[in-house]
């Protein structure tokens, strides 16, 4: 049988201590525990192969997450089912595999198809902001909103508009937590993190929560090709 017949992704979350594992050990920690179970991964040819093996979209360190995608190609083909129940007993306190399904052999990668992301931002605050849906509407009707990115060649900072970038954004109060839903650009095309939405809003709504007290939690991907996991 073709090996690209025998594409997988699996779905889990990751939660508790688990969202400070990065994304290196993360790749090792699937290694592993699919060589434990005698699941033999596709590898790459060449000088350095290597398995073909990997995520949808990286997730920053810190962040907690309902919707990680893990694809990998496998030697043998395997029920669905049997993968998750092999994998399962293998993952450790705060990585929680919720489904393994087919990938065709038409999509090229899930981190090329990756569309959007959907992220809700938890903000302590001293007292709940007044006037939320207000400060909503000012912070969106801003002609530019501007954040601090650092440029992938040049390492360098560089203050960029990310209003386009941002689909969505919502915000509500929960006692003395300001909650925001978000939906931003996530992939090869066009690429927004929360990191920029998290400062440029703090900046305009002039909250002084230091960033060691703020949790990202990222529910969703959504990708080009309408695939849904």
């Amino acid at each position: 049988m073709n090996n690209k017949e025998n594409r997988y992704v699996i779905k889990f979350s990751k939660s508790g201590y688990a969202k400070y594992t990065s994304h290196l050990d993360m790749l090792r920690l699937f290694k592993r525990s699919f060589k434990k179970t005698g699941i033999a991964l596709n590898y790459s040819q060449g000088f350095n192969p290597h398995p073909k093996m990997g995520f949808a979209q990286p997730l920053s360190l810190g962040y907690s997450s309902k919707c990680e995608l893990i694809e990998f190609e496998t030697i043998d083909n395997w029920e669905t089912d049997e993968i998750l129940s092999k994998m399962i007993p293998e993952m450790p306190e705060g990585i929680e595999l919720l489904l393994c399904s087919k990938l065709s052999s038409n999509i090229k990668s899930l981190a090329a198809d990756a569309e959007e992301a959907k992220y809700r931002i938890y903000i302590p605050v001293k007292s709940p902001l007044d006037k939320i849906c207000a400060l909503k509407e000012a912070y969106l009707n801003q002609d530019e909103i501007l954040a601090l990115k650092r440029q992938k060649k040049s390492k360098e900072l560089k203050e960029v508009n990310i209003k386009s970038m941002i689909r969505k954004f919502d915000l509500m109060n929960v006692e003395k937590v300001v909650i925001i839903d978000t939906v931003l650009d996530c992939g090869s095309q066009s690429n927004c993190s929360p990191e920029l939405v998290i400062a440029s809003f703090l900046d305009f709504a002039k909250i002084d929560t230091p960033r060691y007290n703020i949790e990202v939690e990222r529910e969703q991907l959504t990708f080009y090709n309408n695939l849904q996991f």
